[in-house]
Parts: C-alpha cells; structure tokens; sequence
C-alpha cells in the first residue's frame, strides 16, 4: 500500500483587482505599452536598483526585467527577476501575458495575467485577473496581490503627473 501524499508544492491562486483611473483607456494602455513610461511607474524604486529592463511590446514578444534589494529592505543584495511574454494585445482594451519570476535565482510563480482597460464616463476602469501558480519559497498570492495594489497607486500617481 503506498504511503501518505507528499505535501504540495504548490499553491494555486486566482485574485482579480479592479482599479478606475481619471485618464481614458488610451492613455492607461499608453502607461503599459510605452517601454520608458513602464520602467518609471513599474520598475524604478526607492527599494531596489534597477539591473534589466528590456521590453518587445507586440504578441510574442516580451519583458524582462532584474532588480537588485537595497539594505534595508527583507532581501538585501538578493535580485528579484521576471520574464514575461505577451500572448495577445488588443491596443486601448486588453493585454494578456505569462510571466515567470525568480528571486535570487530560485524560481517562485508562473502565471498568466490578464489586463483589461474599459472606458466609463469617468476614465478607465482597469480590471487585472492573476492566475498563478506558487512555488516553494515564493512570497504566495497575498503578496503578490499586495504587489500589484501597490503598482496601481504607482500607476495612479503617473498618471496623475503626466
């Protein structure tokens, strides 16, 4: 008779975060599109130094990018990195993109993200659908829902300076 299930290894999560923004779709879609704006809002971190930014904004290509903690923060020194591929872009309305991120060489998640950008009276409404898959040694999907709350202000604030 075989022995007890190892324990899983990984987690399974689906979280949806809807955010509305002043500016029309165009403008918010802009935000993602446009490598230099991405990096700024995104990227750029009074946390982290920034080792890699690369991005091919068109179906099939893709984003990578690096950081590295500064002291002070819960990993110092360590590099957080993503690589991403854009699997479909309808320009002003959706991207979906599979990105997989690895913190201090470990790989943590895999995940198919969803960001849609509807036009309401007041702006854009932005509704982002993350399904991940978590692995051992990742920061799981409260954190990574917290992350991305945490770029939307970013976003918020860009938008609001440009």
């Amino acid at each position: 008779m075989p022995g007890p299930m190892p324990e899983p290894t990984t987690v399974h999560s689906t979280f949806v975060i809807e955010r509305s923004y002043s500016k029309p779709p165009e403008r918010v879609f802009a935000a993602f599109a446009d490598p230099r704006q991405k990096r700024r809002w995104y990227a750029e971190n009074d946390s982290h130094e920034v080792e890699a930014f690369d991005m091919d904004f068109r179906v099939g290509g893709g984003e990578t990018f690096a950081y590295r903690f500064k002291a002070g923060t819960p990993f110092p020194g360590v590099i957080l990195s993503s690589d991403s591929r854009y699997e479909d872009i309808v320009p002003d309305r959706r991207i979906a993109l599979t990105q997989t991120m690895a913190l201090g060489g470990q790989r943590m998640s895999s995940a198919l993200i969803t960001l849609e950008f509807v036009a309401t009276d007041q702006g854009c409404d932005l509704v982002c659908t993350h399904q991940g898959a978590f692995f051992e040694g990742s920061d799981g999907p409260e954190m990574r829902e917290g992350g991305w709350r945490r770029l939307f202000e970013r976003l918020a604030d860009a938008l609001a300076k440009a």
